[in-house]
């Protein structure tokens, strides 16, 4: 047989180097290595009988002869064929054949491998005129397989984490169920992070999801006592009502129930030893939360489970009972410093304020003093204030359950309250809401509502966000009641049985616009921060556009301040002239910052969104078969509780119901809502949180 003829180096692979197969014929053809004008050997296709007759063609292929001289390396192709063993499978084939069919097939072979490309093209294109389909079936069946190529088995490890950048997680999860090589790179911890920061905190623009935050990660651990069920009010009234009776001691009602009632704590313990232990747990000390670091597949993996049940209204409910009368306000926070658990403040009916161990459902402070129903609370890491209708307000050291101050003010009931760094108001039976200056103790009187003041909300309209409960600055710093100075741009926002929203310019103790839509008495508000808002804004305020925004509005305060009506000469709506107030154009007219949302709750049935700017509604939601009493809102749901006994969680961007809760046994009074619970009071007497942490 004629040796086979040389061809050029263009038909030679170059990309990878081969791979080691066997050691049984580790010298065989050592020369083609040194020679480079010698004709690369085939694959080891014949048997050892072969060999003496066509001693002259290279019939097999080793190890050291994959070795080529450096710049001759294999395909990706045949490196790969070199790696499944191939060859040697094709060996044991051609060795099933007789010697003729064997130098047949091998003439073939070898005039192949000795062409150059564009011959070997004419050459398939040839053997495929000639294919039966049976040949075709068998050609697709492994070219299948064989044109398939693993490009993390070719590509450096930082262009694969550079393509899986691209990939959802749903599609990462998958390329880690691949193989090894997959998985390690699919959990690469830098694509996660990327996607957890793409969904954590905000809504990704691309799928719509978003995740929650859970800036302090509880485990719940549910009690194993049980507690001795409390017995629930009659309740008759949808509205409240005043007796004639001046007598404190007889607390006026949101519906008729029983006067034989009487304020206890739930506690059997002795009330001093609770109020020590209790108090060394809520004490600030040195100690400090260990820092644990956590792959960002896992951060992801449990939020996402936590989101998927809020969609799918999957969750676990836990009761805490202690009040023995309606629960009519609460608060609740997973953020302090100290202590290490999740704190729930609860005000009630039955004249008493509760601490509760978020954990765990113990109760830690049982707090008494006001002589009547406690209607609003709030506090931070320093102080608790509520609002009772007794008339007075009180700032607690709810750490130590201790009553620091006493204020008094309102001619009728506190029914609400809200504090920042260094204003408080209060709302009241009595129509008027109460601004109290937290530093220099002085207050004034906001008239214009004609019914009840249900809630009231601070808002700092010169700044993106605030924080109404993030104090630590201390209560009343300079005793007695001086002139209050109110910052610049500090609005308020208040709700009444009147059935309309105010806006009001605390710098100017007037009221700048009102919201109406609500065909009934509003009950409760809630605003939602610009920096919670998913909605961008039209124009990004720099610093120096802060400043000017400032100046201007202080500027428009001193103007006006000359010619400015007094409290008593305010019309019997509320609302000034807007000229009075404008001097100077006020820079919220020239700079359309990204404003916040209000929501409001009322028993029309409905919760509103408003648009700030214009006072116009912005979304209706329609479910409830009663009146709302309560809402919540964040960054990603809106929740609200209703005189129907439900609580519903809403899509606040769809305007769609995802899921209703189910589970008190009268009016939820009251609703908080955090990034993986919900925790409601109802005039069961009951406090149910709705974990969906699963």
């Amino acid at each position: 047989m004629p040796s086979l003829p040389k061809h050029s180096t263009s038909t030679l692979c170059d990309t990878l180097p081969a791979p080691r197969l066997s050691k049984d014929t580790d010298n065989t053809m050592s020369s083609y290595a040194d020679d480079k004008s010698k004709t690369p050997p085939l694959p080891k296709l014949l048997s050892d009988s072969l060999r003496p007759s066509i001693i002259k063609e290279p019939l097999r292929l080793s190890s050291t002869s994959l070795q080529q001289p450096p710049g001759r390396k294999l395909c990706v192709r045949h490196q790969r064929m070199a790696d499944e063993g191939t060859n040697l499978k094709l060996q044991h084939s051609l060795d099933a054949l007789s010697l003729e069919e064997r130098e047949s097939v091998n003439a073939i072979w070898s005039s192949f491998s000795s062409s150059s490309h564009p011959r070997r093209a004419l050459i398939l294109q040839g053997l495929l005129t000639m294919c039966c389909f049976s040949q075709l079936s068998l050609l697709t069946e492994q070219l299948a397989h064989l044109i398939r190529i693993d490009p993390f088995a070719v590509l450096p490890r930082e262009i694969s984490l550079k393509v899986l950048r691209y990939l959802d997680a749903t599609s990462l999860c998958r390329a880690a169920q691949v193989t090894k090589k997959w998985k390690s790179l699919a959990d690469d911890d830098i694509l996660w992070r990327g996607i957890c920061e793409q969904h954590i905190g905000q809504k990704c623009h691309k799928c719509g999801w978003g995740l929650p935050v859970l800036e302090k990660k509880k485990i719940y651990h549910l009690p194993g006592h049980s507690v001795s069920p409390c017995p629930s009010p009659d309740l008759s009234s949808l509205k409240r009502a005043l007796e004639d009776s001046t007598d404190l001691v007889v607390p006026p009602l949101k519906r008729q129930r029983s006067d034989g009632q009487h304020s206890s704590c739930s506690s059997d313990a002795d009330p001093e030893s609770l109020s020590s232990s209790s108090s060394s747990l809520l004490t600030f000390t040195d100690a400090k939360p260990a820092a644990t670091t956590r792959p960002w597949k896992d951060v992801y993996s449990e939020r996402m489970t936590i989101e998927r049940n809020w969609r799918r209204g999957r969750c676990t409910v836990r009761t805490l009972k202690g009040h023995t009368d309606g629960v009519m306000c609460l608060q609740y926070t997973e953020t302090l410093t100290h202590p290490s658990f999740p704190v729930l403040i609860t005000g009630s009916y039955d004249r008493t304020v509760r601490v509760w161990n978020l954990e765990t459902g113990v109760e830690l402070h049982c707090l008494k003093g006001h002589t009547r129903a406690i209607r609003a609370l709030q506090f931070d890491d320093v102080k608790l204030i509520t609002g009772s209708m007794d008339t007075t307000l009180k700032v607690w050291d709810w750490r130590r359950g201790r009553c620091i101050r006493t204020l008094a003010g309102h001619t009728e009931g506190v029914v609400c309250l809200n504090f920042d760094s260094n204003v408080l108001a209060s709302g009241s039976v009595d129509a008027t809401i109460k601004v109290w200056n937290l530093r220099t103790g002085g207050a004034f009187t906001l008239r214009g509502h004609q019914d009840w003041v249900n809630s009231v909300q601070l808002w700092d309209s010169l700044k993106t966000g605030q924080s109404s409960a993030s104090s630590t600055t201390p209560v009343f710093d300079v005793p007695g009641c001086g002139a209050p100075q109110i910052d610049p741009g500090k609005m308020l926002f208040s709700a009444s049985d009147d059935g309309t929203i105010r806006l009001w310019d605390l710098t100017l103790r007037t009221c700048i616009k009102q919201f109406t839509g609500h065909v009934g008495q509003v009950q409760s508000i809630k605003l939602l921060l610009a920096d919670e808002c998913d909605e961008p804004a039209d124009v990004e305020m720099t610093d120096l556009d802060q400043e000017e925004r400032t100046l201007n509005h202080v500027v428009a305060l001193d103007s006006s301040s000359s010619n400015k009506p007094s409290l008593a000469s305010t019309s019997s709506s509320g609302l000034v002239s807007d000229r009075s107030l404008t001097a100077r154009p006020a820079a919220s007219s020239v700079w359309k910052t990204k404003q916040p949302l209000l929501v409001s709750g009322s028993l029309d049935n409905t919760t509103k969104i408003w648009d700030i700017e214009t006072g116009q509604p912005i979304q209706t939601f329609f479910g409830h078969i009663e009146g709302v009493w309560s809402v919540s809102v964040n960054k990603m749901r809106l929740v609200s509780g209703s005189h129907d006994r439900t609580i519903k969680v809403w899509n606040r961007e769809e305007g769609r119901c995802v899921s209703t809760l189910v589970g008190h046994t009268a009016a939820v009074s009251c609703v908080s809502l955090g990034e993986d619970k919900i925790v409601s009071g109802s005039d069961d007497c009951d406090v149910k949180v709705w974990s969906f942490s699963g």
